[in-house]
């Protein structure tokens, strides 16, 4: 028993913190049971009963226990908590959430594989999920990120190849390496979330020992009504700390759920898992004169010319009670803004204003946001919508169901309409690829010069050629010509480390 830990005594702790009897077996229709271990028959070895009402209860729930799989970010662990705030931006933001120091706003967390299955492991080479739910005095609020500050593609018209090629061949139905490398070579604007995915990072030692971003480009409004574009950033307080590849594999097959569990035990330990968040800021004008686009999820913005300003804490201090209730149907959507939080231009935030919350209505339905987990539960919910399957609430009794009225129907907030931006924009409506006209390199390459020492740089072309040498030939040539773009040296380093690769294979 010395080495089980909190995890793993899961049904022992249950057991042991009981104060009050757990009483009799009852149907979902509360009627009491009193034998569950044996169906109606006719006789002790005869035919079924359709009559057998409590077989039937429990069979029909159990052939629905089952809600669609995430389509991606399908495995992953989750936690509650708190968010402080520790710095003031109201000169920069009016959102409640940070509207002074020392507030505390209740938090939900969610951290996830991306490719995988729900019964993956969670050690694979993958970007991870980092979202987490604030439920503030103005609703909720999702800041639905990654692990990394940028992604693969900038356009959402994109996102369901890519996704296609990180799963599995809808014929073999396995892992192909020909669909993972044959999309990335040819949109060489993935080059640079590729460097960071075979990179040390892309396999983080656990869920507390990454950073979480948001990735995409804001926009923060001050109670002037002044906008001005915004970044976030959450920085690991417990530090940076990655897998090494063998022990990445041996964990995937001694301990798949490791981070999980990791994440578990921290929190039933006492030892509560804390971000510091920070945001980067830039200018409507200095947007204009940015050397690349700022709304490029593909792109960072240098923290030397747009500094870190601190905010506040993300601490997570409980564990869920329940897996399915609190984690696998918790719902993020980066539409869930509030009133001082506004999109970008942004692209690809643009498409998952739309895309996630449609996502949930599919999983778990149109009112997914009554689930106690989703619930906005600080404020009172009063709009115009109704009914829909799985009503769990009065449904709004008796109030109108149509706008404007006469009989006291909800009214529009004075406050969140002067908080709203006026964003003047022009130009002709069209289809703009921007595959081959933006900088897909210029990054990448001061991310191999001046961020990775030598030693990173050579596990960084080893593990991409570990995985690219199952790639066909025509592929092979057309990576090592885009690293080659990022610079020569990763270009050679590359085809000599692929050289390698295929004699061990001889």
């Amino acid at each position: 028993m010395a080495q089980r830990d909190g995890a793993t005594n899961q049904l022992i702790d249950y057991k042991n913190n009981l104060t009050t009897p757990v009483g009799e077996i009852k149907t979902s229709s509360g009627n009491p049971i009193g034998i569950k271990d044996a169906i109606q028959t006719v006789g002790p070895k005869g035919p079924a009963l359709l009559q057998d009402v409590h077989f039937l209860d429990e069979m029909a729930h159990f052939d629905r226990e089952r809600i669609p799989e995430r389509v991606v970010h399908a495995k992953g662990a989750g936690a509650f908590g708190y968010f402080e705030v520790t710095n003031d931006i109201t000169k920069f933001c009016a959102a409640k959430v940070f509207e002074k120091v020392g507030k505390r706003t209740p938090v939900a967390a969610r951290f996830s594989t991306v490719g995988g299955e729900s019964g993956s492991a969670d050690t694979a080479r993958d970007p991870r999920g980092f979202a987490i739910k604030f439920y503030t005095d103005d609703g909720v609020w999702d800041m639905v990120g990654n692990n990394t500050p940028i992604f693969f593609i900038r356009d959402p018209l994109l996102f369901p190849s890519f996704i296609h090629t990180q799963k599995r061949n809808p014929q073999t139905h396995l892992k192909d390496p020909d669909m993972f490398w044959d999309f990335l070579t040819l949109r060489p604007e993935s080059t640079h979330q590729v460097c960071f995915l075979f990179g040390d990072r892309g396999i983080p030692d656990g869920y507390r020992h990454m950073n979480g971003y948001g990735s995409h480009t804001f926009k923060m409004i001050n109670s002037k009504g002044e906008p001005i574009y915004c970044k976030f950033h959450f920085k690991t307080d417990q530090g940076i700390r990655n897998l090494d590849p063998r022990c990445a594999d041996t964990l995937a097959s001694t301990d798949p759920d490791y981070s999980i569990r990791d994440l578990f035990n921290a929190i039933k330990d006492g030892n509560y898992p804390s971000w510091t968040l920070y945001i980067q800021l830039m200018t409507m004008d200095e947007a204009k004169k940015f050397k690349y686009n700022p709304f490029d999820l593909t792109k960072i913005w240098p923290q030397a010319d747009y500094p870190l300003m601190p905010v506040g804490k993300l601490v997570l201090d409980r564990n869920p009670t329940n897996y399915f209730a609190e984690v696998e149907q918790i719902a993020f959507s980066p539409a869930h803004l509030v009133p001082g939080i506004e999109p970008s231009p942004d692209k690809m935030l643009q498409g998952r204003l739309f895309s996630y919350a449609d996502t949930h209505r599919h999983r778990l339905g149109a009112n997914y946001n009554q689930i106690p987990v989703n619930c906005p539960y600080r404020v009172c919910v009063k709009n115009y919508q109704r009914d829909g399957p799985m009503t769990v609430n009065d449904n709004q009794g008796g109030a109108p169901n149509y706008y404007p009225n006469s009989f006291s129907g909800p009214e529009e907030c004075p406050r969140t309409r002067a908080l709203q931006s006026c964003c003047p924009v022009s130009g002709d409506v069209y289809r703009f690829s921007s595959g081959l006209t933006e900088d897909n390199y210029g990054q990448v390459t001061d991310f191999w010069v001046n961020v990775l020492d030598q030693a990173a740089r050579k596990r960084l072309v080893d593990n991409i050629a570990a995985h690219l040498s199952k790639a066909s030939m025509f592929i092979q040539e057309r990576a090592v010509k885009n690293f080659t773009m990022v610079h020569s040296d990763f270009g050679r380093m590359l085809v000599e480390a692929l050289k390698l690769t295929q004699t061990a294979k001889i």
